[in-house]
């Protein structure tokens, strides 16, 4: 990827990813995240999945971010923007579509929220 590609690749990932390394961990150990999403084969959620992933890079230092790192941002900016234009009518508080989201690292109801 290149250089201007991964400035603004961050950029975005770090405006859409509103959730602490910390707050999405623990997220991801409740009952409620392992629900939501897609789950192929019976297997843990593509988006659960991707909420491991996103946790170890948060933790990095840019300086330590990979290709691969900077593919599933990539990846994730995209989930992101295509999930909140589905954004259901009423209070999503306790929403399939806002857990799906929060596995992603969003939290639409965050006070960082755009």
């Amino acid at each position: 990827m290149a250089a201007d590609d991964r400035h603004d690749t961050w950029g975005t990932f770090r405006e859409l990813v509103n959730m602490t390394a910390s707050e999405l961990e623990d997220w991801l150990g409740t009952d409620a995240s392992k629900r939501a999403g897609e789950h192929r084969g019976g297997g843990e959620s593509t988006g659960h999945a991707s909420g491991r992933a996103i946790v170890g890079i948060l933790r990095k230092k840019k300086s330590e971010l990979t290709d691969a790192d900077y593919r599933h941002m990539a990846k994730v900016n995209g989930y992101i923007h295509r999930h909140l234009a589905q954004r259901p009518t009423g209070d999503v508080r306790d929403t399939r579509w806002r857990h799906s989201l929060m596995n992603w690292g969003h939290d639409p109801l965050s006070d960082t929220s755009g």
